[in-house]
């Protein structure tokens, strides 16, 4: 009876060596994976803030008005380039009279309702 209990007291230690063995195992690989993790976390910051610098350097607004200056043929506005809101004119009539449903967005709500045969299509495949 006392050799059947030791046999089961060595056989509770080896498992729980393994288990322990496998616990450890586990946390030093998640610490190594954390310690990746960390690295390229940093990696990115310092990336995003190479890309903030280049960016603050390219919207510098001395350079955008060199480049303008250099690349667009802009002229000061004139006075005479201004017109009065008496010439301007008249705003065109609405094409869909007020009250009446709007057909493209009748045509979106309801797209069965459409009458493909003047456009060609052909009808969805039917599953």
């Amino acid at each position: 009876m006392m050799r059947l209990i030791n046999i089961c007291v060595i056989a509770a230690l080896v498992l729980a060596a393994a288990d322990v063995y496998k616990i450890k195992f586990e946390s030093t690989r998640q610490g190594q994976r954390l310690v990746k993790l960390r690295t390229e976390i940093r990696r990115e910051h310092d990336a995003i803030a190479t890309l903030r610098a280049e960016w603050a350097k390219l919207d510098t607004p001395a350079r955008i008005q060199e480049l303008a200056r250099r690349h667009l043929p802009l002229k000061p506005t004139e006075v005479q380039q201004f017109d009065r809101l008496v010439t301007l004119p008249e705003r065109p009539p609405d094409l869909v009279p007020i009250g009446e449903p709007d057909p493209i967005g009748t045509v979106i709500a309801k797209p069965e309702v459409l009458d493909r045969s003047a456009t060609g299509s052909l009808p969805p495949a039917k599953r």
